[in-house]
C-alpha cells in the first residue's frame, strides 16, 4: 500500500527531470522526462518499509532513511536527488493561493512554539549540539579566511568562497557605518571571524559572545595569530546575562544567531539589544528568513541539525524588534546567496569524506550532507532566503540616504 502512494505522490511531483525508483521487490518505476537543467538520478529502497516512512514524514523519514543507507543512491549523488525533487515544487509557483486553514495554523504554531522556548540553559545545550561537534569539520567545510559559517555575499560567480565570504563581512562593516575607535558587540560571534575582520580593516573595539566553548577556545587563537588580542575579546555569555550588565556599545552586530532564538525570546532578544545599543548607535542583523509567512521549523532540522532552532518570517522578525522602538533603517534581501554558499561547503565536504568518515562515522556523512542538500534546494527554489535588517533607536543616527555604503 505505501509502496503504490509513493509511486503517486512522485508521479505528481517529478515531472522535469527524471527520476528511476528501484523498490525492494524489484519493481522499477520510472518518473518524469529528461530536461536540461534537472538532474537524472536513480535511487533504490533496500526494503519495504521506506515508503511507510517517507509518508509518515518526508524530510524526517527521507533523511533517516538515506542516513541509515535504506536509500540508496546509485546515480547522482543527495544534492541532486533534494534538488530534483524541490525544484519540480519551487516555493514560487505560480498557482491558486489557497488560505491555510485554522487547524494547520494552530497545529504549525504548536510544534514551533513547543520548540523554541530556549532559556538560557536549553540556549547552550542547543549551540552545544551543533557547534561543539569539533572545530576540525567547520576548518575543512569554510573559508579558510574567517571561518564564516553563514551566508557569502556573491557580487559574481567567478569568485572563490573565501573571496564571497570576505565581500560579506564589508557588505556589512559598510552598513554598520564604523568610526574608528568605537565599542562594537557581536552576537554569537562563531570562531571569531567578523570581530577580527573589523578589528583589522577598521580599528575598532569588539566584544564576541558565543554559547559554544569550542567557538571560544578557537576564536582566541585566531585573533592572537590575527595581532588584534588587544581589541578583540572573547566571552562565553548569554546575550541576556550581558545585558544585565549594564553595559552600552557603539554597534551591534548579530550574523546567523537569530535563527536559534526561538519565537518566545524574539520580544526579549530586541529588548536586549535595544538596552545594550547607544541612544546614537546601529545594529546589524543577519538572519535566514522565510520568504512567506511565518511557519515551522521540520522534524529533520529539529532533531539532528538545529534543535531549538526557527527561521523567521520578515513580518514576524519587525513586528517584535519595534516592540523596542527600534528603527529599521534598511533591509536588503539576499535570495540566491546562501545557495551558492551551501554548494561551496557541500563540495568542500564530499572532497573530505574520508577525514569526515574517520572523525565521526558514514552515518553522519550522510546525515551532514543530507542537511546540505536539502538547505541548498530551500533557497534555490524553496521558501529560505536572507535578511539583513539595520536598526537605530535615533532616527538622526545615519546619513540619510544609502550613498555612505558605497564609500566604505
Amino acid at each position: 500500500m505505501h509502496a503504490k502512494l509513493i509511486d503517486r505522490i512522485l508521479a505528481r511531483i517529478v515531472k522535469k527531470g527524471r527520476l528511476v525508483l528501484r523498490h525492494s521487490d524489484g519493481r522499477v518505476i520510472d518518473f518524469g522526462r529528461e530536461v536540461a537543467g534537472y538532474p537524472d538520478i536513480v535511487i533504490r529502497f533496500t526494503d519495504d518499509q521506506v515508503a511507510r516512512d517517507i509518508i509518515h514524514d518526508p524530510r524526517l523519514g527521507a533523511g533517516e532513511c538515506y542516513m541509515d543507507g535504506r536509500i540508496v543512491i546509485e546515480v547522482g549523488d543527495v544534492m541532486q536527488f533534494v534538488q530534483l525533487i524541490q525544484s519540480n515544487a519551487p516555493w514560487g509557483k505560480r498557482g491558486r493561493l489557497h488560505k491555510p486553514t485554522v487547524l494547520r495554523r494552530l497545529r504549525n504554531n504548536a510544534v514551533s512554539l513547543a520548540h523554541s522556548f530556549n532559556n538560557a540553559t536549553k540556549s547552550r545545550k542547543n549551540v552545544a549540539h551543533h557547534y561543539d561537534v569539533g572545530n576540525d569539520l567547520y576548518e575543512m567545510m569554510l573559508d579558510s579566511g574567517y571561518m564564516q559559517y553563514s551566508c557569502g555575499y556573491w557580487p559574481s560567480d567567478d569568485i572563490s568562497l573565501e573571496e564571497a565570504q570576505v565581500a560579506k563581512l564589508a557588505h556589512i562593516a559598510a552598513k554598520l557605518a564604523l568610526e574608528p575607535g568605537q565599542r562594537v558587540l557581536d552576537i554569537g560571534c562563531g570562531w571569531g571571524g567578523m570581530a577580527i575582520y573589523l578589528a583589522q580593516h577598521h580599528n575598532v573595539e569588539v566584544h564576541g559572545i558565543t554559547l559554544s566553548q569550542e567557538q571560544l577556545a578557537l576564536a582566541q587563537k585566531r585573533a592572537e595569530k590575527a595581532g588584534v588580542a588587544d581589541r578583540v575579546r572573547f566571552e562565553l555569555v548569554d546575550y541576556r546575562d550581558l545585558a544585565q550588565r549594564g553595559l552600552t556599545f557603539d554597534r551591534i552586530v548579530s550574523v546567523g544567531m537569530f535563527e536559534h532564538v526561538g519565537v518566545p525570546q524574539f520580544d526579549g532578544y530586541f529588548r536586549a539589544c535595544a538596552s545594550l545599543l547607544k541612544d546614537d548607535g546601529v545594529m546589524l542583523l543577519h538572519t535566514i528568513g522565510r520568504m512567506g509567512s511565518p511557519g515551522r521549523t521540520d522534524a529533520f532540522t529539529d532533531k539532528y541539525i538545529f534543535p531549538g532552532g526557527y527561521i523567521p518570517s520578515l513580518s514576524e522578525t519587525v513586528a517584535s524588534s519595534e516592540k523596542s522602538r527600534l528603527i529599521a533603517t534598511d533591509i536588503e534581501t539576499l535570495r540566491v546567496h546562501y545557495a551558492k554558499t551551501l554548494r561551496q561547503w557541500y563540495q568542500r565536504c564530499i572532497e573530505n569524506r574520508d577525514a569526515i568518515v574517520a572523525m565521526y562515522d558514514e552515518r553522519f556523512f550522510r546525515m551532514w550532507t543530507f542537511y546540505l542538500a536539502g538547505a541548498t534546494a530551500a533557497f534555490e527554489s524553496g521558501g529560505m532566503c536572507n535578511y539583513q535588517i539595520q536598526y537605530a533607536r535615533n532616527r538622526y543616527a545615519l546619513p540619510l540616504t544609502r550613498n555612505y555604503m558605497l564609500d566604505k
